[in-house]
């Protein structure tokens, strides 16, 4: 069974969720972890409760979901793994990354690419990639149909969506996504998103304002 541990990081306020189950392997999605202080708070918790790390999911790479991935290379050998579609937004991330007062050492090489509908395996457990674009370029949702949850990024949160007035965003794209790729999952799907708090698909379906 997949435990799902949760930490808010940066100023941005960034969900980086850790999975693990009981092999003891563990993946991260959106190592945001952005300074000497949080970087610490995830390697205890690592530590302490003996956790492998094995995979570094980006579920887009918009500056503030990539500020860890450095560290997560350096401190475990691990590089990130995205979908190729976000290979632009890397290109001006350390120029954007100081703009917002975050110096980025270095940008990581991916391990891997993502592609929709592949299965992302570790121990015992498995998440599927979703193509969800309309946020970003390249923005994937994480599925698990056996414990019923979906990790979203910032395509859809409680009661909102993502942004679409950055580059790539498509309205009508994103609706499209959240139409046709998350409101197909059923009802009592947890969401996990890339800010703010759980929800559940049921509940966006029936009290989300900006879905149209």
């Amino acid at each position: 069974m997949i435990t799902i541990k949760p930490f808010v990081f940066n100023g941005f306020m960034v969900n980086t969720y850790l999975l693990f189950d009981e092999t003891r392997e563990a993946i991260i999605v959106d190592a945001a972890c952005s300074d000497e202080r949080e970087e610490e708070h995830l390697e205890n918790f690592l530590e302490t409760n003996s956790l492998k790390l094995v995979h570094n999911i980006n579920t887009h790479c918009h500056i503030d979901h990539i500020l860890g991935n450095a560290f997560i290379e350096d401190r475990y050998g691990i590089r990130p793994e995205y979908h190729p579609a976000n290979e632009p937004f890397l290109l001006r991330a350390k120029e954007l990354g100081a703009s917002y007062g975050y110096t980025l050492s270095r940008i990581p090489d991916p391990g891997s690419f993502l592609h929709d509908g592949e299965m992302i395996r570790w121990g015992g457990s498995s998440l599927k990639v979703i193509y969800t674009p309309g946020h970003a370029d390249g923005s994937c949702s994480l599925y698990n149909q056996e414990q019923g949850f979906v990790l979203t990024g910032d395509v859809l949160f409680r009661d909102s969506i993502g942004r679409t007035d950055f580059p790539t965003g498509d309205f009508d794209l994103l609706m499209k996504s959240i139409r046709e790729k998350l409101f197909t999952l059923p009802d009592d799907t947890v969401i996990y998103p890339g800010h703010g708090p759980e929800t559940e698909i049921g509940y966006e379906k029936r009290n989300n304002p900006f879905i149209m």
